[in-house]
């Protein structure tokens, strides 16, 4: 099993969201086979980026260069799109995730480790199983500050925030998403 440890910032960063409830479906699994096309354009988006530096190599570059280039309705801050609640709704490659203040807890083997993430970006960029993703980011111990691939497991983190976003297209003038 292959462990990466990244780097936001000056933090050593563990990338794991909470694991949503197992009454819903996670991605990947019956119900959430239909990827919106917004998220496939963020993936096409993606694919052309991968080992290359986005903007100035900040995690958060690679979504907002993304959703600029695709015309996505965001407050051009951290906020990517639509708040998904992961109980209830399917995560899917194309969503954006902001981590702030995580904290996470694994075993490989006799080593245990504890990863911090204070603020980091990824967008996910495939669901490999129900609550296993692999992220693209970049501004990592990885892949520096170029866009990378690493996988996460769900359900080893202990503390923090995580909040999943679905890229939406801008609406005419006049409207709210």
């Amino acid at each position: 099993m292959k462990f990466f440890l990244l780097f936001a910032f000056s933090f050593i960063t563990g990338l794991y969201l909470p694991l949503a409830s197992t009454e819903k479906p996670l991605a990947g699994s019956t119900g959430c086979d239909s990827i919106p096309a917004l998220n496939k354009q963020i993936l096409e988006f993606v694919n052309t980026r991968l080992n290359t530096k986005v903007g100035s190599g900040e995690c958060w570059d690679l979504a907002a260069e993304a959703l600029n280039a695709l015309n996505a309705d965001w407050n051009k801050k951290y906020e990517f799109g639509r708040k998904i609640d992961i109980k209830n709704e399917c995560v899917y490659p194309g969503d954006i995730i902001q981590f702030n203040g995580v904290k996470v807890e694994y075993q490989d083997g006799k080593r245990h480790y504890t990863e911090t993430l204070a603020h980091h970006t990824a967008i996910v960029y495939e669901i490999k199983e129900p609550g296993i993703f692999v992220l693209a980011h970049q501004n990592t111990a990885f892949s520096g500050r170029k866009v990378g691939l690493s996988t996460l497991n769900l359900k080893n983190i202990t503390k923090g925030k995580t909040t999943i976003y679905r890229p939406v297209k801008q609406q005419p003038s006049g409207q709210s998403r």
